[in-house]
């Protein structure tokens, strides 16, 4: 078997190829078993090194559907916050990146919503307040007459 010689640096597109390969694979061995695989994601680009993902394996619901611990997380506690259940997975931009609502931590009361910003998967967290007035502003950018 030839071995292949390693690229010079990742770059997003092959990031997000072995990322696709690898859950395929995962979802495969995971179905031999009765469960399903889901990705999770890009959650880390090193492009002069490496770059990690995250794929979730559960037994799926009646439907076929997986339950998301993050999302009835976010669900639960949306309110709490001045947020809305449907906020969960919304993007928004800070002026300068994008970012994708990811959670709720009601045990970080200052910055309690997680986020990953959008090219990399870095998490970052975000107050309440900020997150609910960038999604607004993300709303009106969609549509102007809101």
């Amino acid at each position: 078997m030839s071995q292949i010689a390693p690229p010079r640096n990742l770059t997003p597109g092959l990031c997000r190829t072995v990322e696709s390969e690898m859950l395929k694979a995962c979802a495969e061995v995971a179905a031999r078993h009765g469960l399903v695989a889901e990705g999770l994601g890009l959650q880390a680009i090193y492009l002069r090194w490496s770059f990690e993902f995250g794929i979730r394996v559960s037994i799926p619901l009646p439907d076929g559907s997986t339950m998301d611990p993050e999302r009835m997380l976010f669900e639960a506690f949306a309110e709490e916050f001045g947020l809305s259940a449907d906020d969960f997975g919304r993007e928004f931009s800070t002026g300068r990146e994008r970012f994708r609502v990811t959670g709720i931590d009601p045990r970080r009361p200052r910055y309690p919503i997680s986020a990953k910003r959008i090219p990399d998967g870095k998490d970052y967290k975000f107050t309440a307040e900020n997150v609910a007035r960038l999604l607004q502003a993300a709303m009106r950018t969609v549509s102007p007459e809101a």
